[in-house]
């Protein structure tokens, strides 16, 4: 499929947009389409090499203006540099795209509270770190600007083998909603996204290793019979975000396919593995983690 971006050229243009895991998979794509649009870009991630190869490439396709930043998004201080440095790049900012997150499969037994608190600390708690930083700062400016969280179909059903990430997610939704209703007054939009599988060759790698991608097919679980193409969630995304969607605040979009209406809780169907198979797995995710 050739999917094409569906807004106008300069539907973003001389926005400055905060990309959290803007380094690569879905935060790059998404990244990438603002930058087309007109957009200042700020990537960050715990990788600077990674963002600085990713700014280059986005830079070199849209001749955009894009700023990679090193930032673990768990340490509040490191998420006040983010704010800073961006600010003092482009002047002010109007958008975080809070897409930062962590995940793998396992059955909950299986996990130690530090792998668990691991997930919880980078998808919950960074997100509310970038969150209350930026919104504070728009706040005190009285300036009006808009959060977009990308979270996951199983934020709102949950889901087993991913219980961590579940509960984060669903905490980024009640966030969201929270949001919504609170800074409504001061014009900060907070919006989500929860797509179903968009794949990604690192991400899915780590989530799905081996042989279990294939044998764990999504486009059987999905009614359109295929997975998600990066362009279309970047397409929704930008409109979420940009002045088209100004009346839009509060709101989840599903962009799945269909998956989640046709079995709740994406990864369910795990329940099939035997202990002698999460053993494998376990191993394999621990050696593509290193």
């Amino acid at each position: 499929m050739n999917i094409q971006g569906a807004l106008r050229d300069d539907a973003l243009q001389g926005k400055t947009i905060v990309v959290t895991g803007g380094g690569s998979g879905l935060g790059k794509a998404m990244a990438t389409y603002f930058s087309e649009l007109g957009a200042n870009i700020v990537i960050s991630s715990r990788k600077l090499p990674v963002l600085e190869e990713a700014a280059q490439e986005i830079s070199n396709k849209t001749g955009g203006k894009v700023l990679p930043i090193a930032c673990d998004i768990r340490q509040i201080e490191e998420v006040e540099n983010l704010w800073q440095r961006a600010e003092d790049e482009f002047g002010r900012v109007d958008v975080l795209l809070n897409n930062a997150a962590g995940n793998f499969i396992s059955p909950t037994e299986r996990l130690s509270a530090n792998a668990f608190s691991t997930i919880i600390d980078i998808v919950l708690k960074g997100t509310s770190n970038c969150t209350l930083t930026f919104g504070k700062k728009w706040i005190e400016k009285k300036q009006t600007a808009n959060i977009l969280n990308i979270v996951t179909t199983y934020a709102f059903t949950g889901s087993g083998y991913v219980v961590p990430s579940a509960v984060a997610k669903g905490g980024v939704l009640a966030l969201t909603r929270s949001l919504a209703v609170e800074w409504g007054k001061y014009g900060i939009r907070n919006n989500a996204i929860a797509p179903g599988p968009f794949p990604t060759k690192g991400a899915w790698e780590r989530l799905l290793p081996g042989n279990l991608a294939e044998d764990f097919s999504f486009e059987k679980r999905v009614p359109l019979k295929r997975v998600g193409d990066h362009q279309e969630l970047a397409n929704l995304a930008a409109f979420l975000i940009s002045d088209f969607a100004g009346y839009i605040n509060g709101e989840v979009v599903t962009i799945d396919g269909g998956e989640w209406l046709q079995g709740a809780g994406q990864f369910n169907g795990l329940e099939a593995i035997t202990s002698d198979m999460w053993d494998a797995i376990e191993q394999s995710i621990r050696k593509n983690n290193k």
